[in-house]
């Protein structure tokens, strides 16, 4: 019987987060305690990309590390009760990574990420090529061992669509091979005012590239051999409280769109917004990310 074939392979971090929930306006280092809201979350962004895929419909595998803990077999579960194919964990022997993210109340964040033995674990490369055989689109994050697995790939046909994060500068060496090897780029504009320059430096290393830089309230920039546009925020009507996961909801809702859907460009990241600014209404969880009963709804 053959090997059941996947739309997207999710290709990096899954991790448990611990979200701290400030009831004033940030933490007050004057004293030793504050008061919180203290929640965790199955998240980080193989997390959040992974469950937003099949709640669009996605036949779906991650392929990642878990640690040997109870966090790595609750993380499994999870992935299993949705229809997640769990067949490309392996096991990171520094345990299942970590973030403790300081919520402020406008639903912005500062992250303080612990990535186990990300740096140094060598994934299972074989396991990989046999997810990647077939699969329509691999959508990576930048784990360090993950770089390893985008000539596989390359090799099997897939689109590649890379998420390089909050990139401080374009002249990163940690991000590079990932520029390179992407069809879609994505990255947040979150240290930068304009992403219209880094745009433009990381069109210059591949110039095939199809860009989407998310810009938060300021909306998303999409960039291509042909130039840069510029698209305002969505408007719906829901509060935002937490930004976890809305830059991999606006990739998931764009990707889907483009690459599995065959819509616009335009159409792409009118959805890609929507899955975004949905995220960001739903408070400490990555249990709802939008189905696509509710995309086709608020489009």
């Amino acid at each position: 019987m053959a090997k059941p074939s996947f739309d997207v392979v999710v290709i990096g971090n899954v991790g448990i987060d611990t979200n701290v929930h400030f009831y004033s306006d940030g933490p007050d280092f004057s004293v030793e305690a504050n008061f919180t809201e203290n929640i965790d979350v199955l998240g980080q962004a193989g997390g959040y990309a992974s469950r937003g895929y099949a709640s669009l419909g996605a036949s779906t595998s991650f392929f990642g590390c878990v640690g040997a803990d109870y966090s790595g077999k609750y993380i499994k579960s999870v992935f299993e009760n949705e229809g997640i194919s769990t067949e490309g964990f392996f096991i990171d022997p520094l345990g299942t990574s970590r973030s403790i993210n300081f919520m402020y109340r406008n639903g912005q964040r500062k992250n303080f990420y612990d990535g186990k033995g990300h740096m140094k674990i060598q994934p299972p490369l074989e396991v990989a090529a046999s997810l990647l055989t077939g699969a329509r689109l691999a959508h990576f994050n930048i784990p360090n061992w993950a770089r390893e697995v985008l000539s596989i790939a390359k090799s099997a046909g897939a689109v590649i669509a890379c998420d390089i994060q909050d990139v401080v500068s374009v002249d990163d060496p940690y991000r590079l091979d990932f520029v390179k090897f992407a069809d879609f780029l994505f990255f947040s504009s979150a240290n930068h005012g304009d992403p219209a320059p880094l745009i433009q430096a990381y069109l210059n290393i591949n110039p095939s590239l199809v860009i989407v830089s998310g810009m938060g309230g300021r909306g998303c920039a999409l960039g291509t051999s042909t130039g840069v546009q510029f698209f305002p925020p969505v408007a719906l009507d829901l509060p935002v409280v937490d930004t976890n996961g809305a830059g991999d909801a606006l990739a998931v809702g764009f990707l889907t769109s483009r690459v599995l859907d065959g819509r616009s460009l335009e159409e792409s990241i009118l959805r890609g917004q929507i899955s975004a600014r949905y995220k960001c209404a739903q408070k400490a969880t990555s249990n709802c990310m939008i189905t696509r009963d509710l995309l086709d709804h608020y489009q």
